[in-house]
């Protein structure tokens, strides 16, 4: 167990990604000596150096000197030369989710798990909080809109955390409350079955004692927490929270709540699609069950800033609109293309780049039929997250899967990102909307694509 009260100072490895920076932030907070490497400058890191963590560039066992323990993420390896030299020197080495866990040993602690949506929910529920003066500390998994890390620390009753399952670990964390948005087979292994996944959702819903949020449009999710004491929201009769659709825009969806079938107001969420109008009302029903009026949960979703890559608008350029969005599994692609499709533009454009070697392996027929809502399709090879390549596991799999599915839509494989926008450069049109989903590094696709667009006037 990972003692933070006799830590002065604390090594953090992999700490220009969002979870390690966000306990960055935390701990300095508690008034922890931070210090922390990457193997690349960002902007996380000058933010992190604003406030005063040590920030190296760079991997060196001398790093690691002076700290009373280290922690790294999951991309750094136990080869690490700073993971190597600390455990040379008796320094004690914790994974990030060993970290995030004695955090929320600190603070009654309200955790946001879902295949889809926990960062988004987990950020409006602390947006709210904030502006019910509940004074609430969080950690989310992304960059907010305002560019800010995801994270704060305060005296307030309530920690917000983002229940990331990839690992496994989110079964560690203390959590009192919990909200689920859904359950989907992702992250397997050969050790770690579907069977095992739902199992592990399980235990987390039955570990929030003290109040269960779940989604009842879910499957999934309602499957997952099923003998559990469960607050429930949706859109159906069954839901405690209910959402009911009045109308949307390309920025925006208002509907109109009720709790138990009385009327809770009209709610404005600022972000489009009926997925973020779910993961509002999860987030708008968790903070009523903490206390929050339901008026003023509805005024604060309206004020709700957003989330980096979360159908974010990158720009225009050429009379075309550049959308980027985290989306990388079969669900979340077809969420965002029917988000596209509902703004009114003249073609939805869509370039996907598959997200590690393993979920492509396992996943892949299911991307068949989740394009559908795209006019135009563009498959680029996988990204690998720092996994081993596994031969025959490409792109070109899911491409081939489409394309079966669909032959008669337009649907091509650019392996390579650079050709990518190359492609892109020539094929769009204005009045369109390009789409880059994926949790890699496509990101970088819709500023080349706007550039040479741009030069083009």
């Amino acid at each position: 167990m990972v003692d933070l009260c006799s830590a002065t100072r604390v090594h953090l490895l992999g700490v220009g990604g969002a979870g390690m920076s966000a306990i960055a932030v935390v701990l300095h907070a508690l008034g922890c000596r931070v210090s922390g490497s990457d193997s690349a400058d960002t902007s996380v890191l000058d933010r992190l150096r604003e406030i005063g963590v040590d920030v190296f560039v760079g991997h060196d066992a001398s790093q690691v000197s002076g700290a009373d323990l280290v922690a790294h993420s999951t991309a750094v390896g136990d080869d690490n030369p700073e993971v190597v030299a600390a455990r040379q020197a008796g320094i004690p080495v914790y994974r990030r989710a060993e970290m995030l866990a004695a955090i929320t040993e600190l603070r009654s602690t309200v955790a946001v798990a879902g295949t889809h949506g926990k960062t988004t929910t987990a950020a409006m529920l602390s947006h709210v909080l904030m502006a019910a003066s509940a004074d609430p500390g969080f950690i989310v998994g992304a960059v907010l809109a305002d560019g800010s890390i995801g994270a704060r620390w305060s005296e307030g009753p309530w920690f917000v955390v983002e229940a990331d399952e990839s690992d496994g670990t989110f079964g560690e964390l203390a959590v009192s409350r919990a909200v689920l948005t859904n359950v989907e087979p992702d992250h397997l292994r050969r050790d770690r079955p579907v069977g095992e996944l739902e199992a592990e959702f399980a235990r987390f819903c039955a570990g929030a004692a003290d109040g269960l949020v779940v989604c009842a449009d879910d499957p999934g999710a309602m499957q997952a927490s099923e003998g559990c004491r469960r607050i429930l929201y949706g859109t159906g009769a069954e839901a405690d929270y209910r959402w009911r659709l009045l109308s949307r825009s390309r920025q925006s969806a208002v509907g109109e709540v009720t709790r138990r079938g009385d009327l809770l107001g009209r709610v404005t969420v600022p972000m489009p699609g009926d997925h973020n109008a779910l993961n509002a009302l999860g987030a708008l029903a968790m903070a009523c069950e903490l206390g929050v009026e339901g008026s003023q949960a509805a005024e604060a979703l309206a004020d709700f800033g957003g989330v980096t890559r979360r159908f974010e608008r990158r720009g225009e350029a050429g009379g075309v609109d550049f959308i980027d969005d985290y989306a990388h599994l079969p669900t979340e692609v077809a969420y965002a293309l029917k988000t596209a499709s509902e703004g009114g533009w003249n073609r939805v454009v869509c370039v996907f780049q598959p997200h590690r070697y393993t979920r492509t392996s396992h996943l892949w027929t299911t991307f068949a039929h989740c394009f559908e809502a795209a006019d135009e399709v563009i498959i680029t090879d996988v990204y690998s997250a720092g996994e081993p390549a596994i031969p025959g596991v490409s792109g070109e799999l899911i491409w081939q899967a489409v394309s079966e599915a669909h032959p008669d839509r337009e649907v091509v494989y650019v392996p390579r990102l650079e050709d990518a926008a190359d492609y892109l450069v020539d094929r769009l049109r204005p009045g369109d909307v390009c789409l880059t989903l994926g949790a890699g590094d496509l990101t970088q696709v819709p500023d080349w694509v706007i550039s040479r667009l741009s030069n083009r006037r």
